[in-house]
């Protein structure tokens, strides 16, 4: 069994409103509210959910580019969740980020040497001028770009290089963890299938561990290891992939599921249409926060948030369904 790099334990994040906004009274957005789970040495967890449920937040919380305001996150034995800016510096060489937007993410007024040199000059990995170029060339290559598009500029490359060049940037100090933050969503379908062969390149040959943030769930299935699933700012269910996706347990999941599409038109499957829509972040539902659309909802899913349960090794699952108490006092009546 391989060690654990990454151990979140009740993390939360929320954001202040202001005191008087247009909607009323001001509040907090919960967009990580107390969030469990670990990640091994040399694997892929995938995080995946509706669009709001809170999975980019907790990356840059991961990552301390958004402030912490409870729990722990242990990385590689040194808990970082109230470290400052100076104290994460050095972290900064363990855990990197890949960010969603290609477009976005790489500053135009730099060229593409500068972008990638930049953070092996602030961690001083290279001696001279000469080892820098070198490195950078390196990692150009590596990610499939060739030694002249380093003295080019971002606005001259397409999504798909731009997100290589991120890449690249992210290897430039050697992390032992990269948090991938929908990484393909802007891509081409045949783009995205490149970028994740070179992702799975990368993690044998580098021997990296991967967040890898997603709402597609075709894409988690192909490159995770283990998954959590994520509704309103909490997980729901998180294990091993294949029991997951094989035998999901929450309804949540399995309306999720429900709705990917299959390639074979003989194939039938049964959608799981939910109700409504998801509630705000600022005044989420008491008890179970899935029970406003859940279908096999219970008294008890409206005033009591579910524990974690694991039915099966490696099998997470928040739910009532899945208390064993409640299933003996049921028998008993």
């Amino acid at each position: 069994m391989a060690k654990n790099i990454l151990e979140v334990e009740d993390l939360k994040i929320y954001y202040p409103l202001a005191s008087e906004t247009f909607f009323g009274k001001g509040g907090v957005v919960k967009a990580v509210d107390g969030v469990t789970f670990d990640i091994r040495e040399n694997e892929v967890f995938g995080i995946v959910g509706e669009s709001g449920c809170g999975k980019s937040t907790l990356g840059r919380g991961l990552c301390r580019l958004d402030p912490i305001t409870e729990g722990r996150v242990v990385l590689d034995g040194q808990d970082i969740s109230k470290f400052d800016r100076k104290q994460m510096r050095p972290i900064r060489k363990t855990i990197q980020m890949i960010f969603q937007d290609p477009y976005a993410s790489l500053n135009p007024r730099m060229s593409i040497f500068d972008i990638i040199a930049e953070p092996i000059r602030i961690h001083n990995l290279a001696k001279n001028d000469k080892e820098l170029e070198e490195r950078v060339v390196n990692l150009l290559r590596r990610v499939g770009l060739d030694a002249y598009h380093a003295n080019r500029y971002p606005h001259e490359f397409s999504g798909g290089q731009r997100q290589r060049i991120g890449i690249a940037r992210a290897l430039a100090v050697e992390p032992k963890l990269i948090i991938a933050d929908e990484p393909v969503s802007a891509l081409d379908v045949s783009i995205q299938a490149q970028v994740l062969n070179l992702l799975n390149e990368l993690k044998k040959d580098l021997n990296l561990t991967y967040i890898f943030i997603a709402h597609d769930l075709s894409v988690v299935e192909h490159i995770s290891d283990r998954i959590g699933v994520m509704y309103l700012g909490n997980f729901v269910e998180a294990g091993d992939k294949n029991k997951i996706y094989k035998n999901p347990l929450h309804p949540y999941t399995k309306a999720l599921l429900s709705a990917v599409p299959i390639a074979d038109p003989t194939v039938k499957r049964k959608r799981i249409i939910l109700e409504g829509s998801i509630p705000s972040a600022t005044n989420p539902p008491s008890g179970c926060k899935f029970h406003t659309r859940c279908p096999k909802r219970m008294p008890i899913c409206e005033t009591v948030a579910p524990q974690r349960y694991e039915p099966s090794p490696d099998h997470y699952v928040y739910c009532h369904l899945y208390d064993d108490k409640l299933e003996a006092q049921a028998a008993e009546s």
